[in-house]
C-alpha cells in the first residue's frame, strides 16, 4: 500500500481551497494547502470580494453625505474625502480576515505549503522546489481577470487597470471608463462615481448584468443612469491607447458602425474571469480542459483522473466565492467517505452596488422556456422600511410554476437585496411554494416583507399595492 505525505493536498487557498482544507482536517484527514500568495484567502479576500466591499461601504457613507440624502434626514454635513484613510481601512479589513484564515489553519492543523504547486503525477506535486505526495489532490486555483485582446493592463501606472488596480487608486479620477457592464465593473465603477469620478460604462451587449433576470437588467440601466453613470450599451471597444496619464478608448456599435473616441484618466477592463490553470502541469497527469478552459468533474467533484478533484472557479458554474465554499465542504466530505452535495440550481448571485441586485434560481425568461409560470412582483417603493429609509428603488419578483406553485426563481433590487436573497434560497432549497412564503410571518417593518408581498402577488393577493 502506497504511503503518502498527506491524505489531502489542496492547491489554492481561496474560498474553495481554504474551506476544503479546514473541513478535511476537521474530518481527521492529514491535510496540506499549497498557496503561493503571501497571504491566504485567494482573490476573494485579497483583491476581490472583501476589499471591494470595504470601499463600497465607505463610499456609500460619503455619497449619502454629499448627495443630500443625510440632509433629508436632518443630518447636515459637508464631507471631506480622505482617500488614504479610506484605502487604509480596506487594507486593515483584508489583513484581519486573511490573518484569520492563517489562525484557522493552525487551529485545525492544516499545513500551509508556501509556493505554487505543479503536478508531477496524480499523487505528486512540486511546491517551491519540494516534492510532496498526497492520496487525494484537490485543484482549487480560482480564476483571474480575462484580458481584452490588444489592451495592455498596467496597474502600476494606474491608467489602464484591472479590478486589482481599480481597488488601489491613490486619487479619484476625473473621468473613468469601465469596459464591461457586469458585476465587478459596476461595483468598482460605483465606488469611484460616488467619490466624484465621471463614469462611463461600455458594454458589448444591449443590457447590463448578463445572466440576471430581464426586468432586473432593465431596471439596472435606469438606476445607474439616474445615479449619474453614462451607459454605452451595444458598444464594443476596438482600441485603447495611452499617452502619459491619459487614455483614449475607441468604440463603435457592436453591430458595426461609426467609431468614436472617449478620453479618460482611468480605464477599468472588466470583461470577465478565466480559470487559473497555467503552470499546474495538467498535461503531466493527462487532465484536459473543456472549450472554456475549465476542468470537468462529476457531481462529487472528481476529475477523470483517479485521486484528483476540483472545485470553485476552475470548474463549470458561476464564479462565486460562496459556490466555491460549498464545493470545498462537499469535496472534503466526499474524500472522507461521507456524502457532500451542492445544489447548483440554488446558488444566489449578488451585485453589491446601491441598491443591491440579487437573484437565485431561474430568470423569468428561462422559466418560461420550461413551461407555464406565474409571476408576482412588489415594488420597494411600497415597502414601509425602504420608504422610511429613503430607499425607494427596486422590487422583488417571485417566479413560480403555474401548476405546482413551486418557486423557480426570486429576483430583487433593494438596499439589502444580498441579505434578503438568503431567505429565498433557503425556501427554494426546501422546495417551497409561493404560498409557503406568502403565509410565513415576516417581521414588520423590514425590507424582507417585500418578498412576502411578491409571493402573495403570485396568486394576485398582495396587500400593499
Amino acid at each position: 500500500m502506497a504511503e503518502y505525505d498527506y491524505d489531502v493536498l489542496i492547491i489554492g487557498a481561496g474560498p474553495g481551497g481554504y474551506v476544503a482544507a479546514i473541513r478535511a482536517a476537521q474530518l481527521g484527514l492529514k491535510t496540506a494547502c499549497a498557496e503561493g500568495r503571501e497571504t491566504l484567502g485567494g482573490t476573494c479576500l485579497n483583491v476581490g470580494c472583501i476589499p471591494s466591499k470595504a470601499l463600497l461601504h465607505a463610499s456609500e457613507f460619503y455619497d449619502a453625505a454629499a448627495n443630500g440624502t443625510m440632509a433629508k434626514m436632518g443630518i447636515k454635513v459637508k464631507p471631506e474625502l480622505d482617500l488614504a484613510t479610506m484605502q487604509g481601512q480596506r487594507i486593515d479589513a483584508v489583513k484581519g480576515l486573511t490573518g484569520g484564515i492563517e489562525f484557522l489553519f493552525k487551529k485545525n492543523k492544516v499545513d500551509w505549503l508556501k509556493g505554487y504547486a505543479s503536478f508531477k503525477d496524480a499523487h505528486t506535486v512540486e511546491v517551491a522546489g519540494k516534492t510532496v505526495t498526497a492520496k487525494n489532490v484537490v485543484i482549487a486555483t480560482g480564476s483571474s481577470v480575462t484580458p481584452l485582446p490588444g489592451v495592455e493592463i498596467d496597474n502600476a501606472k494606474g491608467v489602464v487597470v484591472d479590478s486589482t488596480g481599480a481597488l488601489e487608486l491613490t486619487s479619484v479620477p476625473k473621468k473613468m471608463i469601465v469596459i464591461g457592464g457586469g458585476v465587478i465593473g459596476l461595483e468598482l465603477g460605483s465606488v469611484w462615481r460616488r467619490l466624484g469620478a465621471e463614469v462611463t460604462v461600455v458594454e458589448f451587449l444591449d443590457q447590463l448584468l448578463p445572466g440576471m433576470d430581464g426586468d432586473v437588467r432593465k431596471e439596472a440601466a435606469k438606476i445607474f443612469k439616474k445615479q449619474g453613470m453614462t451607459l454605452k450599451l451595444s458598444t464594443k471597444v476596438t482600441g485603447v491607447s495611452v499617452k502619459g496619464k491619459k487614455a483614449t478608448v475607441t468604440v463603435e456599435p457592436s453591430a458595426g458602425g461609426t467609431a468614436e473616441t472617449l478620453e479618460a484618466d482611468v480605464v477599468l477592463v472588466s470583461i470577465g474571469r478565466r480559470p487559473n490553470v497555467d503552470g499546474l502541469g495538467l498535461e503531466a497527469i493527462g487532465l484536459e480542459r473543456n472549450q472554456r478552459g475549465q476542468i470537468e468533474t462529476d457531481h462529487e467533484f472528481r476529475t477523470k483522473i483517479d485521486g484528483v478533484w476540483a472545485v470553485g472557479d476552475v470548474i463549470p458554474g458561476p464564479m462565486l466565492a460562496h459556490k466555491a465554499e460549498d464545493e470545498g465542504i462537499a469535496v472534503a466530505e466526499n474524500i472522507a467517505g461521507l456524502t457532500g452535495i451542492v445544489n447548483h440550481d440554488v446558488i444566489p448571485g449578488v451585485v453589491y452596488t446601491m441598491p443591491e441586485f440579487a437573484g437565485v434560481g431561474l430568470t423569468e425568461e428561462a422559466a418560461k422556456e420550461r413551461g407555464e409560470i406565474k409571476v408576482g412582483k412588489f415594488p420597494m417603493l411600497a415597502n414601509s422600511r425602504a420608504k422610511t429609509n429613503h430607499e425607494p428603488d427596486g422590487f422583488v419578483k417571485v417566479i413560480a410554476d403555474a401548476g405546482t406553485d413551486k418557486v423557480l426563481g426570486v429576483w430583487c433590487i433593494a438596499s439589502v437585496a444580498g441579505t434578503m436573497i438568503a431567505q429565498a434560497a433557503q425556501a427554494m432549497e426546501f422546495g417551497a411554494t409561493s404560498e409557503d412564503i406568502a403565509y410565513t410571518c415576516h417581521a414588520h417593518p423590514t425590507h424582507s416583507e417585500a418578498i412576502k408581498e411578491a409571493a402573495m402577488a403570485v396568486t394576485g393577493k398582495p396587500i400593499h399595492i
